[in-house]
């Protein structure tokens, strides 16, 4: 794969959608759970996207159940949980495996990325921003808050 375009992932209605209908935008992709000391971050990534989704940035959003079994509940409990809790209004999609054999191709292309650093994927809120162009150019751990990746949203998105 060439780029992040080529990809379609599953959204949490189970519908499959192209990652091209996000071209042009800046995005950051995590991996969330929703029983996980880093849940609370919901909160920051909700406020930066109500901030800068009319500038063209996007959340995706990708429960991921590998780490302690953090994020249980059907793809629907986990939004309505997301949604409630958190007023989280960015795509969410089904959930997925991030390392090992079950990985989404998505993942496999992020982590292999320069910015990936071909590392496996610690934990959950693991986070890249993508450029307008769809190059990954940033990998932040899961302790990193949204309101510290703000800044190089902003640069991106001028």
């Amino acid at each position: 794969m060439a780029s992040i375009y080529d990809f379609k992932v599953v959204d949490q209605k189970g519908q499959e959608v192209s990652l091209k209908d996000y071209e042009g935008k800046v995005l950051l992709i995590v991996n969330t759970a929703t029983g996980c000391g880093f849940t609370p971050q919901y909160e920051g990534l909700e406020k930066m996207y109500e901030k800068h989704k009319d500038e063209g940035f996007v959340i995706l959003d990708f429960p991921c159940n590998q780490f302690f079994r953090q994020a249980p509940g059907s793809d629907e409990e986990i939004h309505q949980f997301c949604t409630l809790k958190y007023n989280a209004s960015f795509p969410q999609f089904h959930k997925i495996d991030v390392n090992g054999k079950n990985e989404i191709p998505l993942y496999t292309y992020l982590k292999g990325t320069e910015a990936g650093k071909g590392k496996r994927i610690k934990w959950n809120f693991t986070k890249f921003l993508v450029n307008k162009n769809g190059e990954v150019v940033k990998r932040y751990e899961p302790t990193t808050k949204p309101e510290d990746i703000e800044p190089d949203v902003e640069a991106l998105l001028k």
